[in-house]
Parts: C-alpha cells; sequence; structure tokens
C-alpha cells in the first residue's frame, strides 16, 4: 500500500466544515506550515473548511500557519496550552471581538488528552488545575488524600503533523525536538495526514528507529525544503 500523494492540496481535500484538527508543533518546531497553508489555498478557493476546532500547543503566531488560519475565519475554537506567545496577534483580536472560542489546558493535560484519545481512554485524574478556574465543572475525586480533577480524552476528525523522513507505507521518523505532539495525534486522529521532509521506500528507514508506525498514518506528500514559521515571521511574511 502506497501512502504517498503527490500534492498537498490533494493532502487536505477531506478536512471538511466543522472538523476538529489536531495540528502538529511547540511554536515553530515541528509545525507543518505547508499542509496549513494548502488548507488555507483551499478554503479561500471554496470557502471550505470553515468552523473548525484545532488542537494544538498554541494559537499560531504572526501571520503565517495556525495564525493565518484564524485571520483567513476559518477557526471557530482553538484548544491550546499557549494562546499568548511571541507574537499572538491575530488569535488576541479575534479572541477579544468574540470571533473564536478557546479552551485553555495545561501543556502536560494537553499532552495526555491526546495519548488518551489514542489510547482508548475516555478519562483521567490528574492534580494539575485543582482549585482554579480550569477545574470547574469537571469531577473531582479524593485519592490518597489529594483531590484530582477529570479529564477527557481528545481525539480529532483529521491530524495534520511533519515529520522527517516516512516510507511509501507511513512509517514515521523525526527531527529532534520537532517530534513534541505529533506521534500522539496520529494515534488520536481518524485520519492522518503528514508532511515529510524526505519520502523514502521501504526497509529504507531501520525498524528500531521508527517513533510512528504506517498504521497510523493515511497519506503522507514530500515537502523536501520546509519552511519554519519563526524564518518566516522574521521576514514579515502573510499567508496568502
Amino acid at each position: 500500500m502506497d501512502k504517498r500523494l503527490s500534492s498537498l492540496s490533494e493532502a487536505v481535500t477531506d478536512i471538511q466544515d466543522g472538523a476538529t484538527v489536531m495540528i502538529g508543533g511547540f511554536g515553530g518546531s515541528g509545525a507543518p506550515i505547508e499542509l496549513i497553508h494548502a488548507l488555507i489555498d483551499r478554503y479561500l478557493e471554496t470557502g471550505s473548511p470553515k468552523g473548525l476546532t484545532v488542537i494544538n500547543n498554541n494559537a499560531g503566531n504572526g501571520h503565517v500557519g495556525i495564525a493565518a488560519m484564524i485571520e483567513q475565519g476559518m477557526v471557530a475554537k482553538m484548544i491550546c496550552s499557549f494562546p499568548r506567545s511571541a507574537d499572538p496577534t491575530v488569535f488576541t483580536q479575534a479572541y477579544l471581538a468574540g470571533e473564536i472560542e478557546l479552551e485553555l489546558v495545561p501543556q502536560g493535560t494537553l499532552a495526555e488528552r491526546i495519548r488518551a484519545g489514542g489510547a482508548g481512554i475516555p478519562g483521567f485524574f490528574t492534580p494539575t488545575s485543582v482549585g482554579t478556574d480550569l477545574a470547574e465543572g469537571k469531577p473531582v475525586q479524593q485519592f490518597d488524600g489529594r483531590d484530582y480533577v477529570m479529564e477527557r480524552w481528545l481525539k480529532a476528525d483529521h491530524a495534520l503533523i511533519k515529520a522527517e523522513l516516512g516510507d511509501s507505507l507511513g512509517n514515521l521518523t523525526y527531527r529532534m525536538a520537532a517530534r513534541n505532539f505529533s506521534p500522539l495525534m496520529a494515534m488520536a486522529a481518524a485520519k492522518t495526514v503528514v508532511q515529510v521532509t524526505k519520502a523514502v521506500e521501504p526497509g529504507a528507514i531501520d525498524p528500531e528507529v521508527i517513533v510512528t508506525p504506517g498504521i497510523f498514518v493515511d497519506a503522507l506528500v514530500e515537502v523536501a525544503n520546509p519552511a519554519q514559521e519563526e524564518e518566516l515571521n522574521r521576514a514579515g511574511a502573510h499567508h496568502p
């Protein structure tokens, strides 16, 4: 089964209005900029997808990537840990105008909620957020004399992630910290699409170093020279 696609536009064609989309990246590290921009281009051409719920570590920077999705009005809700990062102007303006909803999740809890979604665990308990606004309305239970908040899993219709190497069967490796949330998101999404810096044939990746097995990947497309969010923002880039 060859999961390689020939174009970025083909990779994002199945994402529909109202979908929940997990997007890899810790800031710019591991952010699939080209896939995000292909999704924006599709929206500008067709008016779809819109009303998206986006799950990411932050809410975008500058006017590229996730920030550009928000700026075009594609995102109805962000689920993230850091909505205020290096240059959060786009998200901040949309949020203050009531144009976008925010679900704030502590970073470790965000990772565990995604992991739980991939592992089929509908809920778990954590001491993080006990006694804060983030725990409001959530069940609290005591274990060994300490209060814990119950958190629900996070699952998605689609995941858009970035990897270093990917073979035609979908097996992936990542470049150092660019791995971040991506392996968890690949497991928690109904459909995972990956941009890889280099596509290779089966057997070219040592099985001992594969991080994400191909069973969790539905499609991949090669982007030989991927853009870096921070470099785009330093250059004052906008998309479109």
